[in-house]
């Protein structure tokens, strides 16, 4: 059986996401929002029957497009479409006008082209307030209150910055080189420097145009249909396997939550997922986004449950997950949290550390594997395989191990196909 094990080892079970991948791409294409279609017809307000019934047929879980994102200054993201606004992850819509009245009054709102939250202490008269950017005007809240003298034209609060915008996120140092907002049209991106007011126009290649955008838990999202790629706000670099559904991540919803439809779903969805591994006892361990599958050795049944109620100082998205002498090692971004296996799993003190530090490679990574009773860490980062002997202090990572091919192979009965661009999403021994 040790023969067989080792043998297994060489197999690497890639769960991949290229054509999930392209399919959001294809899925994602930029076309304007919906939501623009609210002015036509748009007379005056609606009776209440007529709100109530636009209310009921917003339905987030359907898959819809979002006009903008921002967070409020209590941190609650708020989720506009058309003229209803959704609060939080769940919940129906409402009219935004009983939360922004001003929006209605002055504009007929029929959609938000892009909104978000000024938060810079350094600059009080636009702390925590938040702005909304509809055809040519910008408005500005505070409290929920419009401030004196607005709405005004874009051009004059933001100089440089076009109208019919379709997204903007702030972005604080030291996430931008300076203090600024990012604004989105098209395939055009526009850095503004709230302190000079300077705008730098730049193409961020290879992430699609975004529809809205936010910054959450210090990660910047761009959303596209239904989808959202999490990108680098300095150069736009999308890292990781994007794009994701934004229903399993930004919305609570009866067949993507923790019920017996979740399980069923994770089972037997096509979608990738973010790691896999399994424990000294034989316990396996399956993570994708905010959840994690577990199958006890010796039982055939799975759970589910939220990665943040087993390993809360994760949260979500795990990159890669290995077992070594009854502890498990997670890589999130550039960073490695380790826990002793047991009910409940125990957070070790000093983590999490660098990745650098802990394994000698430089992160992110994309998958990470160790092979029963052998103490060499194999790091999967984009075509290359990296060993680490975990064994040696300190850790450095050692010549490559090989290159991953980028055509279909076949082991063991198992397959595996990959294209140019990808890095796998998860690897099991």
């Amino acid at each position: 059986m040790k023969l067989l094990s080792q043998t297994l080892c060489l197999c690497l079970v890639l769960a991949l996401s290229h054509a999930h991948h392209q399919a959001g791409h294809q899925d994602g294409g930029h076309e304007g929002h919906e939501g623009h279609e609210g002015h036509e017809g748009h007379e005056g307000h609606e009776g209440h029957d007529h709100a109530h019934h636009a209310a009921v047929l917003l339905d987030r879980c359907k898959g819809l497009e979002m006009d903008a994102v921002a967070v409020t200054e209590e941190g609650k993201p708020y989720f506009f479409k058309g003229d209803h606004v959704f609060k939080g992850f769940h919940g129906k819509a409402e009219l935004s006008n009983q939360s922004f009245a001003e929006l209605d009054d002055h504009h007929h709102l029929g959609h938000v082209d892009a909104a978000f939250l000024m938060h810079f202490p350094d600059r009080p008269t636009e702390h925590d307030h938040i702005f909304f950017m509809l055809d040519t005007k910008v408005f500005s809240y505070y409290k929920h209150k419009l401030e004196t003298g607005f709405p005004k034209d874009i051009s004059e609060v933001f100089p440089g910055i076009p109208d019919h915008l379709d997204a903007a996120v702030v972005c604080p140092a030291p996430d931008c080189e300076e203090d600024s907002v990012i604004f989105f049209k098209g395939d055009e991106i526009y850095h503004y420097n709230v302190k000079t007011k300077k705008v730098d126009e730049k193409k961020f290649e290879g992430m699609p145009n975004c529809t809205s955008a936010f910054r959450f838990m210090e990660h910047y999202y761009c959303f596209h249909g239904h989808q959202f790629s999490k990108f680098d706000p300095k150069t736009g670099e999308v890292h990781g396997r994007y794009p994701k559904e934004a229903r399993d991540y930004f919305m609570k919803c009866s067949k993507f939550g923790d019920t017996t439809d979740h399980i069923e779903r994770e089972r037997c969805s096509r979608v990738h997922l973010d790691a896999i591994t399994s424990d000294d006892a034989g316990n396996i361990y399956a993570f994708r986004g905010h959840h994690f599958l577990e199958q006890d050795a010796g039982n055939d049944t799975w759970a589910a449950a939220t990665i943040e109620s087993e390993f809360k100082e994760l949260h979500s998205e795990v990159d890669a997950v290995f077992s070594y002498e009854n502890h498990l090692y997670m890589i999130k971004d550039d960073m490695v949290y380790v826990y002793k296996v047991g009910e409940p799993h125990t957070h070790l003190d000093g983590y999490p550390k660098p990745l650098k530090e802990v394994l000698g490679v430089e992160g992110p990574i994309d998958a990470a594997f160790v092979c029963q009773d052998h103490h060499i860490a194999h790091v999967i980062k984009g075509q290359t395989v990296y060993d680490v002997d975990l064994k040696a202090s300190p850790r450095v990572q050692r010549k490559p191990l090989l290159p991953l091919s980028e055509h279909e192979d076949h082991a063991d009965g198992q397959g595996y196909s990959r294209g140019a661009q990808d890095s796998p999403g998860a690897v099991w021994l």
